[in-house]
């Protein structure tokens, strides 16, 4: 009588389950012999840890992520207003900088079509697309891959290699490695472009260093980043980001065509001369804010500097309801 599909794949998996108890029994996993003076069965309760320690608790980010805006819509969809730094720890250096800002620069044709760095490209409103690469042998995790709208597929290697030299080029995605604390992913970048900590002028430097913690609850992927830059911030930047797994998305093709949005003569960078910029006090008038607190900076970010400034309802807020 001829068997259904699925009793032919039944009886498949039954002959691979016998031949893997018979390795088994055999005294050795075929892929990995014992190293000299350990026995064999002393490598395979070492094999089968590494194997767990690869995915601890069976974390998989594997899937198609929709990003989530219930925290911060205004910010990551119609961005900042030029002159909002409330909250973040920026230095002299980056306040100067960001006066000068000028959002028609992203009508330049070096801007029109590059992407978000590896740090900002969560804050974007991008759906997101994570996969892991297995080792055909060790079945160990030896990388995770995301992409995202308008980015080059970003890796985080997880085989223990080394970050290269500070002189080695940098990239929009950086260099990653990821360690596993508990079944928390945490991730290291380095060699990252210059970018921004938002889009308002707010510069971050080519030596910022990105910390992320990637953690999964049920369905929703929540992602801690940290950005320290000896630059343009006075203390490490933390922002969390949350995404759902959405079984229906997928990641759709974003070509990009640079076009002359604007005339204007050649080597022309819109820009505004230090101190000449009146624009950026008008984000702290039209919200009822003091301008020392729209001024941003460390101090700004705790909750004594709300005692300082005394007890402010923005209009702001009220609008944004």
């Amino acid at each position: 009588m001829a068997l259904t599909r699925m009793g032919l794949l039944a009886a498949l998996a039954g002959a691979v389950t016998i031949l893997l108890v018979a390795q088994s029994r055999a005294g050795a996993p075929p892929s990995r012999p014992a190293p000299a003076g350990q026995s064999q069965t002393q490598s395979l309760v070492e094999y089968d840890d590494d194997v767990r320690r690869a995915t601890p608790n069976g974390v998989d980010f594997t899937g198609e992520w929709a990003p989530r805006f219930h925290e911060d819509e205004p910010e990551r969809v119609p961005g900042p207003e030029l002159g909002d730094y409330l909250g973040i720890p920026i230095s002299d250096a980056a306040r100067l900088r960001a006066a000068s800002w000028e959002a028609s620069i992203q009508t330049l044709p070096e801007w029109q079509c590059r992407p978000h760095s590896a740090d900002y490209i969560w804050r974007g409103p991008s759906p997101l697309r994570i996969w892991k690469e297995v080792d055909p042998v060790s079945r160990q995790v030896t990388a995770w891959h995301a992409e995202w709208l308008r980015s080059v597929d970003r890796s985080i290697y997880m085989d223990g290699r080394p970050h290269p030299s500070p002189n080695a080029p940098h990239t929009w995605s950086g260099f990653s490695t990821g360690t596993w604390d508990g079944d928390v992913l945490t991730i290291k970048t380095t060699h990252l472009k210059e970018g921004y900590v938002r889009r308002n002028g707010l510069p971050r430097s080519d030596v910022a260093t990105l910390t992320e913690h990637w953690m999964l609850h049920g369905d929703v992927l929540t992602v801690a980043t940290i950005v320290t830059d000896p630059v343009y911030l006075t203390e490490p930047f933390i922002r969390t980001t949350d995404y759902e797994l959405d079984l229906h998305q997928w990641v759709p093709p974003y070509p990009c065509q640079v076009v002359e949005e604007v005339e204007r003569p050649r080597g022309v960078v819109p820009h505004s001369l230090p101190g000449t910029n009146a624009a950026v006090a008008d984000f702290a008038r039209r919200c009822g804010l003091p301008v020392e607190a729209t001024r941003g900076g460390a101090e700004t970010m705790y909750p004594d500097f709300r005692e300082k400034i005394g007890n402010i309802t923005s209009t702001c807020i009220a609008a944004q309801r």
